[in-house]
């Protein structure tokens, strides 16, 4: 999952990336309500977490404009705001969850998971495609009864892919879900990585059709 920080106290918004990034999320941060509604117009996000009290822009203006363009994307709002009338109106606004601070970081990670999104088929956070499971709590992968190890990046992609599963992926969009923002990406990036996971998914099965699949000129697709 990618998921978007806009919260303008620096020391929460880098223990939140830091904390997240550990749980293995993608993670970009924005320290002022504009470039975050600016981040969250321009690229594509599983989640926001947002701060209801900005400078630039106020987290209550973001979560409304957004909704007004149409941009669905589940929002955790954050606040010090401690009356029910405050969590109401954080809501009414369309936010989907509100936690108020302080916070426990355990209590945030359960309400990132509770929000992100489930297709078709998941039970719970186990996902499914032919014979290949992905635990994305237990961060393991299995190809039959075999246990397949991936590195971070190995799994955020093959997340990526089964989440998406039988949908056809540009290089673009896989990009955006799976690298943040600032990272120094190369043009063959995904192409590497492709080759990567088709050397631990699917080559090593022999006898059993490919998962991974190239649709040439638009992208790839598991299923």
């Amino acid at each position: 999952m990618k998921i978007l920080v806009i919260e303008d106290e620096h020391k929460i918004a880098n223990l939140l990336k830091q904390g997240l990034e550990q749980e293995r999320y993608v993670i970009d941060v924005a320290y002022d309500g504009t470039s975050g509604f600016d981040f969250a117009t321009a690229e594509e996000y599983d989640l926001i977490i947002l701060d209801r009290m900005l400078p630039g822009l106020d987290g209550m203006d973001i979560c409304k404009n957004l909704r007004e363009k149409g941009n669905n994307t589940p929002i955790l709002m954050l606040t010090a705001k401690v009356q029910i009338q405050d969590r109401v109106e954080g809501l009414n606004c369309g936010a989907d969850d509100y936690l108020t601070k302080p916070f426990a970081f355990e209590e945030l990670l359960a309400r990132v998971k509770a929000l992100g999104r489930r297709p078709k088929g998941a039970v719970g956070n186990i996902f499914k495609v032919e014979d290949l499971t992905l635990d994305v709590s237990g961060f393991e992968v299995k190809r039959g009864k075999r246990i397949i190890p991936l590195s971070s990046k190995e799994f955020a992609l093959l997340e990526y892919l089964v989440r998406n599963k039988n949908k056809t992926l540009t290089k673009e969009q896989i990009i955006s879900h799976v690298w943040s923002y600032d990272s120094d990406i190369l043009p063959n990036t995904v192409e590497v990585f492709i080759g990567y996971l088709r050397n631990k998914i699917d080559k090593p099965f022999k006898g059993k059709k490919p998962l991974i699949n190239t649709i040439r000129g638009f992208g790839y697709k598991i299923g």
